[in-house]
């Protein structure tokens, strides 16, 4: 294919003007002068990029597919969809009226609730969903990702449950988040720590020990138990390709084997069409390259093996000395890890742990290590990571997205400091970006509209001193899985995932949207085209 006319991020002095790129075999092999045309070959298919933008495909650093699919079947109960408690409880009304009625077509009967916050409605538990939705089983995600609450029909189906809360209609009375549940129940935001089914850890429970509803970090230990939802791996590939994202690092934390082996399924079928790192499980790391999830050989060289993934939480973070092991045993296998911090206390325990892990005793390079997150870096911290050689992958749409709430809620010490990125590259840190989705919005052009502006959705500036201009911000999305702060640029020999604009990349930059995305190429293939 030749690619004509095309104003192209080439990162070379080579001077300004419309240039030709060939693209031959999946990757890029000449890109002509300003204003010389190439010759056209033989049979050669051409792509008029009438003057707009040519750019390497946005990879999204951090990513969550299966739980992205899932989303499309799903409620949204929370901003910007829901942002109060009339319509959280309308919507969730409707919802459990619509499974109810599913049911009796064959369908399996649940609300699948995600992106909440307490902003909307308060603390959720048990017995305030149960006023809403009463025997329809129910379960709501917070918009974090850790926290799933189950009404009392879906403890019992997940095997929680008892009798002695079952619900009836006489119990549904009005409803006030501040005082739902019994006297006992726990509206804290770390879990309790109990016995029974879910493994001993987890399950939230009342001073008499019931189940409040509330289950911290046990997806896989839910996913289970619970009906499996409808998961359109295609259309979340559609959706990319038309914001010009050619490739994925899944960062999914102790993935189910039927999870990878459906990504892998979906990335040989073409069904997704980007190129898909997926992060591993921190029980069994394996050196990075082409990867089969199902653990029998090589699989497809648009499927690799990313770091291994390191979830720390607050309420149990491990010391450091009990931490270096994992990220010892990463590096032995070949494999850098991804550490997901989003506190101060995470992130000082994870720079701890890597210096406590040292280099390779064979004197090999150690991988390049990530903080994943990065929520609060302070400047006496940012200077440790720099010195540790370690990248940062921030989500800046977050800013945009929750950053109402941050302004209430986070401690005002941090705010200065929250998903920084200005200060970060001032300091020689590497830094690159991820949607977070389906936690964040999957549209990476938001995420570089937030970099560049740093505004709230009510219009509030929050850290403005983290603003970026536009061509940073879009870098942070250019890199390639292995090296993320590092941007690609078109020269001969780049495989040809790529993004062409309407427009210059300058009028991209002043107003990001995704919508000026024209056409999407991977491997050299046409893969979207603008209508």
């Amino acid at each position: 294919m030749l690619v004509r006319r095309a104003e192209v991020l080439t990162g070379s002095a080579g001077g300004h003007g419309l240039r030709d790129v060939r693209i031959d075999r999946g990757y890029v092999t000449a890109v002509g002068p300003p204003g010389r045309r190439l010759e056209r070959r033989a049979g050669e298919a051409e792509l008029d990029a009438a003057g707009g933008a040519l750019l390497p495909g946005l990879h999204d650093h951090h990513i969550h597919l299966m739980s992205l699919a899932a989303s499309l079947a799903s409620t949204q109960l929370g901003p910007p969809a829901v942002t109060d408690r009339p319509a959280f409880a309308r919507t969730l009304a409707t919802a459990a009226a619509a499974a109810a009625a599913a049911r009796g077509r064959g369908g399996d009967g649940w609300v699948r609730g995600i992106g909440y916050h307490p902003s909307v409605a308060g603390d959720l538990d048990r017995w305030s969903l149960d006023a809403l939705t009463g025997d329809v089983p129910t379960r709501v995600q917070h918009r974090g990702g850790a926290l799933w609450v189950l009404n009392s029909a879906a403890l019992r189906a997940v095997g929680l449950g008892s009798g002695s809360f079952s619900w009836s209609p006489a119990s549904s009375g009005s409803w006030s988040p501040a005082s739902s549940g019994p006297a006992g129940s726990s509206g804290s935001s770390s879990p309790a720590s109990s016995s029974g089914a879910a493994g001993g850890e987890g399950v939230e429970r009342t001073a008499a020990g019931a189940p409040t509803g509330r289950l911290w970090r046990l997806d896989s230990w839910l996913a289970t138990r619970v009906p499996r939802v409808a998961a359109d791996l295609a259309a979340v590939g559609r959706t990319a390709l038309a914001a010009g994202v050619t490739g994925f690092t899944d960062a999914t934390p102790e993935r189910r084997p039927a999870d990878a082996e459906a990504l892998a399924r979906a990335v040989a079928s073409g069904a997704l069409p980007q190129r898909l790192a997926l992060m591993l499980p921190s029980t069994e790391p394996v050196p990075p390259g082409p990867l089969d999830p199902s653990g029998v050989g090589p699989h497809d060289a648009r499927l690799t093996a990313g770091p291994v993934k390191i979830i720390l939480d607050d309420t149990d973070l491990p010391s450091p000395d009990a931490l270096a092991p994992r990220i010892r045993a990463a590096h032995r296998a070949g494999a850098a890890v991804a550490v997901h911090c989003v506190t101060r206390v995470q992130l000082v325990v994870a720079l701890a742990a890597i210096q406590e892990a040292g280099p390779d005793p064979g004197g090999r390079a150690r991988p390049a290590d990530r903080i994943e997150h990065g929520a609060v870096i302070p400047p006496e911290l940012a200077e440790l990571v720099r010195a540790a050689g370690l990248t940062v992958v921030t989500q800046p749409n977050f800013v945009a997205e929750r950053g109402d709430a941050y302004l209430t809620d986070v401690d005002p010490e941090d705010l200065p400091w929250l998903y920084p990125c200005r200060s970060l590259l001032a300091a020689g840190v590497a830094v690159a970006a991820g949607t977070d989705a389906p936690f964040g919005h999957p549209d990476p052009w938001r995420a570089v509209r937030a970099a560049t502006r740093r505004r709230t959705a009510a219009g509030a500036l929050l850290g403005g001193d983290e603003r970026v201009d536009g061509r940073t911000a879009l870098d942070l999305f250019l890199g390639h899985p292995d090296t993320p702060a590092r941007p690609r640029r078109i020269r001969p020999g780049l495989p040809a995932d790529l993004c062409l604009l309407r427009g210059s990349l300058d009028e991209a930059l002043a107003d990001p949207d995704a919508a000026r995305v024209a056409a999407t190429l991977i491997g050299g293939t046409l893969a979207h085209t603008a209508g």
